[in-house]
This record gives structure tokens, sequence and C-alpha cells, in this order.
């Protein structure tokens, strides 16, 4: 089994919204912009439990609980990484990447190519708006103050 890449996980995420993850297992209640319960996590009167829908995130006041929609149904529902994937997986109809066969692991992709390409002439785009600076030695020297060898300051 094949180690899932973190494109697929983060789409996953993305297409989830965590308080309808939540409500399904545990009722929640609108409070203001968050959403509050008893946690499920612990025995408690007083609700600690709260979900943010902004940051799609939930925490437990209480007992310090915390994380996405995956880390609270690995928890709720005690799954592992994997069948807490693909059971939320299948709640938003995303399949699963195959694994390649041949290797075990999924097919090599260069997503990240024209990424590298444009970070790469960005930087070497301020390198040359630097030298060309009348107060790059000022810079160069605050750099070398916070530690930076004057190779990498230059």
């Amino acid at each position: 089994m094949a180690r899932l890449s973190q494109a697929f996980l983060d789409d996953l995420l993305d297409r989830l919204d965590i308080v309808e993850v939540i409500d399904r297992r545990v009722k929640l209640k609108k409070a203001g912009k968050n959403y509050t319960a008893c946690c499920p996590f612990h025995d408690e009167r007083t609700p600690s439990f709260s979900v943010n829908p902004d940051k799609q995130f939930y925490y437990c006041f209480g007992c310090g609980a915390g994380g996405n929609a995956l880390g609270f149904v690995m928890d709720y529902e005690r799954l592992d990484f994997r069948e807490a994937v693909e059971a939320l997986a299948q709640t938003v109809g995303l399949e699963i990447p195959e694994d390649d066969p041949r290797t075990g692991q999924e097919p090599p992709k260069d997503q990240n190519k024209p990424l590298y390409e444009i970070l790469e002439q960005s930087s070497k785009f301020y390198e040359h708006a630097l030298r060309q600076h009348p107060e790059r030695h000022k810079v160069v020297n605050y750099l070398k103050a916070r530690g930076l060898t004057g190779e990498i300051a230059r």
C-alpha cells in the first residue's frame, strides 16, 4: 500500500466541510461564527469543544484534542489513517489514486516543475536588483549580522 500524495490529501480536505463531517457524528450548536458541543473525547457537562468553519479546525479547550476533519474521523471512529481517508473520500465522491503495480507507488508527477522555474526566475531577479541597488552594502551587512555567510548575503 503506497503513501497517498499530499496533493490528493489537500484536495480531499478542500472538498470537505468540517462542520458537516463533525455534525454527522456529534450534534453541533452555532455560537457566533463557530460551532460548539460537548467534547466526544472526554466527559463534560459544559461544552468546551469548538469547531471553526473558516479555519476548518476543531479544538477542545477541556482536553486539548484538536485537528482537521481527517484527524477527527480517525479519533472519533477509531480508524487508521488509510481507513479514515477512504471513508471521507467516499462521502465526497473522490476516488483514491491507484498505485502503480510495478513499483507499488503512485506514478511520478512533475506538477511542481513550473513552480520551481518561476521561483528560480524570481530569485535571479531579486539577486540582480539587490546588486544594482545603491545601498546594497546595508542589506548585506544586515544579513551578515543575522548569521548568514558573506557568500549567501551577496
